[in-house]
């Protein structure tokens, strides 16, 4: 039999060498991330909504869905293996579109609404990859745009609520599911207000309720 050279020899102890460097690399990067679990994670996210609106009392109008930007904060704090607290704080825009008529006129309205969304959620986590979250949500309002367009011509309105009895805190819930990989959070979200946008019901601004679909991306540091 022939005996092994130095070269093969040589060869033989850097393929070693590698291996064992990998697994050393690859177990601790699996212990950093299980380590990752124990502790308060900070992230950020952004992504879609799609909202419309429900409980519309006495409005001469058909609302339909629209899309608007939603994006910020979040926070993981773990309270056991396979759950957790999940505060959020989000830039959100809601909204409808709708048709209706005015002494005759038919005409069509957009509405924006932005709000400063703070979810406090339980996060249950059965499995690393899958997280179900639900929970009460603060909103504050804090800028609505209308475009209204008719027979009559486009027009524009913008407003930061000097009207008091506009609701400018409303409370709702928010549930769903967040998939996990690696440092990547893929989020979806059903949200809905369960306080209508009026204060103390004098105002002639429409009373309705939100309701949204969210879809974001996020990233864990």
């Amino acid at each position: 039999m022939n005996k092994p050279n130095k070269k093969t020899t040589m060869k033989t102890l850097k393929n070693i060498t590698l291996i064992l460097a990998l697994s050393a690399v690859a177990f601790n990067s699996n212990a950093q991330e299980d380590d990752a679990e124990d502790r308060i994670r900070l992230g950020i996210k952004a992504g879609v909504n799609y909202s419309n609106i429900y409980d519309e009392r006495s409005n001469d109008y058909v609302a339909d869905g629209k899309l608007g930007f939603v994006g910020g904060a979040f926070m993981s704090i773990p309270i056991g293996k396979f759950i957790g607290l999940q505060p959020e704080f989000l830039l959100s825009q809601k909204g409808f579109m709708a048709t209706g008529s005015v002494l005759g006129f038919n005409y069509e309205l957009t509405r924006t609404t932005t709000y400063m969304d703070v979810p406090l959620m339980i996060s249950l986590r059965p499995v690393p990859f899958l997280s179900f979250v639900a929970g009460p949500q603060y909103s504050y309002l804090i800028n609505q745009k209308d475009v209204f367009e008719s027979s009559l011509g486009r027009y524009e309105v913008e407003q930061e609520f000097d009207n008091d009895n506009i609701r400018k805190n409303i409370l709702g819930v928010v549930g769903g599911v967040d998939i996990n990989i690696s440092h990547f959070v893929l989020s979806s979200r059903m949200g809905w207000d369960i306080m209508t946008n009026r204060g103390d019901g004098s105002s002639s601004t429409p009373r309705y309720k939100n309701v949204w679909f969210q879809a974001t991306v996020g990233l864990r540091l």
